[in-house]
């Protein structure tokens, strides 16, 4: 007697695999976080890029040029995702959140002078680069493993260095506050941006890391 073909549907994951199809976010608000996260990044860039001219302390000035580095990569990461996740020009989707994450980045770039080096960095390592890797990681957990990997692959490349930079930046804060009145400079300009923040809802606004969704 021949062989029955055996019909039991077969499962669309193996046994070890069972990850659902679906992530949190549809193409058009994948897209719109992607140009988010892109418009942040190339303004961090400018910022790093500008403020290694005027700051004083050598060591540092080196770090922030390797940073400039990465954050231009980064914006060039999601500027290649951009087209594959929707039929539109890069450019229209590279904007920021809203209103408030423009102040912010103004806000962030306002010190300027050579003996502001603290307030540079508060801005960058205590503010924004928590805030991007709290963000990227919400995108990462929530996203699909399957239908958005290329999304992921990114932002697990994007997250190594701003962890790394992180770590760098707050090395970098430790040696530059050493008296009482640093202190005080810091935590007042972490306050001043973190205010601003707060109001933009994070990088990609309201629902950056879940909760309230965008308007």
């Amino acid at each position: 007697m021949g062989d029955t073909p055996d019909s039991t549907a077969r499962a669309p994951f193996a046994p070890w695999d069972r990850r659902d199809l679906p992530g949190s976010f549809n193409v058009a608000e994948t897209a719109r976080r992607v140009g988010n996260y892109k418009w942040t990044e190339m303004k961090l860039f400018e910022a790093l890029g500008g403020w290694i001219a005027t700051v004083p302390e050598l060591d540092i000035k080196m770090r922030l040029g390797a940073h400039c580095y990465h954050h231009a990569w980064h914006a060039d990461l999601w500027h290649k995702r951009l087209p594959e996740l929707r039929e539109m020009k890069p450019e229209r989707l590279t904007v920021p959140a809203n209103e408030a994450m423009e102040r912010f980045i103004a806000a962030m770039t306002e010190p300027e002078a050579p003996g502001l080096s603290i307030e540079k960095l508060v801005g960058v390592y205590r503010v924004l680069i928590p805030r991007f890797i709290a963000a990227y990681t919400y995108h990462r957990n929530n996203t699909s493993e399957i239908t958005d990997a290329p999304t992921i692959r990114s932002i697990n490349f994007i997250l190594q260095d701003e962890f790394d930079d992180w770590r760098d930046g707050e090395l970098m804060l430790q040696s530059l506050i050493t008296t009482p009145e640093h202190v005080e400079r810091a935590a007042a300009h972490q306050a001043k941006l973190e205010t601003i923040m707060v109001e933009a809802g994070g990088i990609t606004g309201p629902g950056s890391i879940g909760g309230a969704e965008p308007s």
